[in-house]
């Protein structure tokens, strides 16, 4: 099917050849320019007024203006202050004189200041860590959010970023504590902001003068200049395949369910986000791709589209830009239920690449309704502006609550917005479906959103820069919660910080937090469950962790008394991802349970691993860091993977590194019972048919190594058991204790023994610490099967 452009598509990409005019359309559908010639939007009158620059441009009516009338000016936008740089001059012969201090001094006295914190006219804290900054004044104007936030530059890198909200104090005065900062700690000490906003109607004359005090560091005051009423600058191009419809504007008032309050204008992808706070400008001229780029069958792959767009946009390169390419192509090769997609995730340089497809489900309106046309075009439009938000970093409406969150330089935890109306949440998702959400859709993007897009740190949002959906924040509010369980996180390494080979450990309890008791399946963290824990390193992607065994079994259920716990360690270091914490620094964990049907999100955790403390530490990390060896940690030990034996004899002589105590544990577990090995029966069983020579084999309990091999942990038990894990060691310790006490059970006892558990026993196998047997003996009780 041929698709035809549609008739409300003002703004459609056509061949490159005069269309024919329509002779006649209705008043709201035949305007070609960006401004609405109907009743002017109260907001529209009061953004940007004044400012001479194509932020401006965007919002103001072509109709004159009613004077006298008092419009207020709007001082948003991007402020800016930078440092010269002044080179020392030379001096012929030394002064025989005090040289002054080079920092300011502080005013003395004054009225109201007698016994005031002293101000200095810069900041001495950190004077040399940067030269230039630019603030982003978000108090009036289209959508306030109400915010100030600063970036701090070096002379060749970002130095930090903050992030206050504010409040109105008196007449051109802002106030408010800064609660989001990012980059170097020294570079952002304070931790409030008061903020004096002056100007007129000439941009030139608009300046902002900000006092950071708090946080025990020197006051100061800084005067930034005025740069541009929008907040960061950005540049689109729109490609379209010949088979293809682009709608790139559509009239708002073209279907009749809308708000009531909605303005009548001729709406472009440009306008959408210059409202978001982006000066948006055009990077090329806009070209027609020809069929044969997507292949005989005319869909598109996303490596497909990755190839186009390296071939027809004007500004790709593999490098972070303010810059995003759109695609309108027919179909993906996905089918029609895809009406567009942020394709670009090929390579290290995302989300600058989205695409759009004018024949999915987009293009059929329901059924009866009454101005199909509008519709198709309206959906077209929100499509577009919906994956160019993906480009941006903006996640769905829906998602993020389960967006992973960066401790140390995070975005705010945000919450799902189930019922927004807003570009980035699905219509017909809403309650009351599509039709609900247009009637009261203002083509708009949440608050939440504008905050992000306008004061998040420039590479969380900039096209090329931060992995898609990474950076938003990994929900905690309690209300998105199951509120009967708690999912409670931690880790037994002091401070959170493991040393480097040791693949950290977390602690993991369920709570019944309701009055009254719950049975609930052990398997929900034994077994892994219904388990989804994210792994978010301070620098590289997040990931899932997936363990190397989960178990299909009946569950278990457990009757938990009101505040009673199911009980488990978890080895997050490794699983079947690889080594996913094996490069020093800092990461996030969370995780979220699904219990009786609903979701309970633990806690966040901040987990540091040390880089290597000795060369040979470093020399090991090769053959530590593998598959197998992150395998046979996991399961305990292994009588028959020789290879991986010997990396762990090696790891035992790091002695003042725990991985010594957990290699110890890991060879010494299999060799404190019977352990079985299906053998292959050598070469005259195998001509006897397949599988015809195979017999188990038992390998005896060797007590004597296990002793041999604890002796390496008894100087530090307590380190033992916590690098271990407190549930993973009592579910260990009855077979470790066998062997110590010359007891070892043989062949199926020794299971019996781990499912027993015998935790009094388990509990005091090696000398540790009263506080740690208490500890283990509270969590004995409560092992998930």
């Amino acid at each position: 099917m041929t698709p035809t452009k549609d008739p409300t598509s003002a703004g459609t990409i056509s061949d490159p050849k005069p269309a024919t005019k329509a002779k006649s359309r209705p008043a709201e559908e035949a305007r070609d320019g960006l401004f609405s010639q109907a009743e002017p939007d109260p907001h529209m009158l009061t953004a940007f007024v004044g400012d001479q620059d194509e932020q401006s441009a965007d919002i103001l009516p072509l109709t004159p203006l009613p004077f006298p009338l008092p419009l207020p000016i709007t001082r948003s936008g991007k402020y800016v202050f930078s440092r010269g740089i002044v080179l020392p001059q030379p001096i012929p012969i030394p002064i025989p004189r005090p040289i002054p201090f080079p920092f300011p001094e502080p005013p003395i006295g004054g009225p109201g200041r007698a016994d005031a914190e002293p101000v200095y006219d810069d900041d001495i804290n950190s004077i040399t860590l940067y030269q230039r900054e630019e603030v982003q004044v978000d108090i009036d104007g289209r959508y306030p959010q109400m915010a100030i936030s600063g970036t701090r530059s070096g002379f060749l890198t970002i130095a930090a970023h903050w992030v206050a909200s504010v409040r109105r104090t008196a007449p051109d005065t802002y106030e408010g504590p800064i609660w989001y900062k990012d980059g170097a700690p020294n570079a952002v000490a304070h931790t409030h902001i008061k903020a004096v906003v002056t100007g007129g109607f000439l941009p030139s004359t608009r300046q902002v003068q900000i006092t950071f005090t708090g946080g025990g560091a020197a006051a100061f005051t800084r005067t930034y200049a005025f740069n541009s009423s929008a907040h960061r600058s950005v540049e689109f191009e729109y490609d379209r395949v010949s088979d293809a419809v682009a709608v790139t504007s559509i009239a708002t008032h073209a279907h009749p369910n809308r708000p009531a309050t909605v303005a009548s204008e001729n709406l472009t992808l440009e306008t959408v986000y210059r409202r978001a706070g982006f000066s948006v400008s055009k990077s090329g001229g806009d070209t027609v791709i020809p069929t044969n780029v997507s292949g005989p069958d005319s869909l598109w792959t996303d490596q497909e589209m990755h190839d186009a767009m390296q071939g027809h946009w004007s500004r790709f390169a593999n490098k972070p830009q303010w810059s995003l390419w759109v695609l309108f192509a027919r179909l993906h090769a996905q089918g029609t239920n895809l009406g567009g997609i942020m394709f670009d995730d090929i390579g290290p340089n995302h989300r600058q690449g989205t695409a759009i497809f004018s024949d999915a489900f987009i293009s059929n309106p329901p059924a009866g309704d009454p101005a199909p046309a509008a519709w198709v075009a309206r959906m077209r439009f929100w499509t577009a502006v919906h994956e160019m938000g993906h480009a941006f970093n903006l996640a769905h409406s829906w998602q993020k609550a389960a967006s992973p969150n960066l401790p140390g330089n995070p975005w705010i935890p945000l919450a799902n917005e189930l019922e927004a109306r807003s570009f980035m949440n699905y219509p017909y998702f809403v309650s009351g479906g599509e039709t609900a959400f247009f009637a009261n859709f203002d083509y708009r993007f949440s608050n939440q959103e504008l905050l992000f897009m306008r004061h998040a740190p420039s590479r969380f949002v900039q096209m090329g820069n931060e992995a898609w959906f990474s950076n938003h924040g990994f929900q905690e509010a309690a209300q998105h919660s199951n509120p009967d369980y708690e999912l409670r996180l931690s880790v037994t390494a002091p401070g959170g910080r493991f040393a480097y080979l040791v693949p950290p450990v977390i602690e993991a309890a369920l709570y019944n937090r309701s009055t009254r008791q719950k049975i609930v399946s052990g398997e929900r963290l034994a077994g892994r469950k219904g388990l989804t824990l994210i792994i978010n390193p301070e620098r590289g992607e997040p990931r899932q962790w997936l363990p190397h065994v989960r178990h299909c079994a009946e569950d278990m259920e457990r009757v938990l008394k009101p505040g009673e716990a199911l009980y488990d360690s978890i080895m997050i270091g490794t699983g079947r991802n690889g080594w996913d914490m094996a490069d020093p620094g800092r990461y996030c964990i969370q995780a979220v349970l699904d219990v009786d049907g609903g979701p309970v999100y633990s806690n966040q955790i901040l987990v540091t691993v040390e880089p290597p403390a000795t060369r040979e530490e470093e020399r090991l990390s090769a053959d530590i860091f593998t598959p197998e060896v992150g395998q046979v940690l996991a399961i305990n030990g292994s009588r028959t993977m020789d290879g991986v034996n010997k990396v762990l004899g090696n790891a035992l002589e790091l002695r003042q590194n725990p991985i010594s105590a957990l290699a110890a544990a890991t060879l010494a577990t299999p060799l404190s019972y019977t352990f079985k090995v299906l053998g292959d029966g050598g070469s005259e069983a195998d001509a006897g048919g397949a599988g015809a020579g195979r017999q188990i084999e038992g390998y005896g309990a060797d007590p004597q190594a296990v002793r041999h091999l604890l002796s390496h942990a008894l100087d530090r038990p307590d380190d033992l058991v916590n690098t271990m894990g407190q549930t993973r060691y009592l579910r260990d310790a009855p077979l470790l204790a066998g062997a110590l006490t010359q007891d070892v059970p043989e062949g199926i006892e020794a299971f019996e023994a781990v499912a027993d558990r015998r935790p009094q026993a388990a509990a005091s196998v090696l000398p540790i610490s009263d506080t740690l047997q208490a500890q283990l003996r509270e969590k004995a009780a409560g092992l998930s099967e």
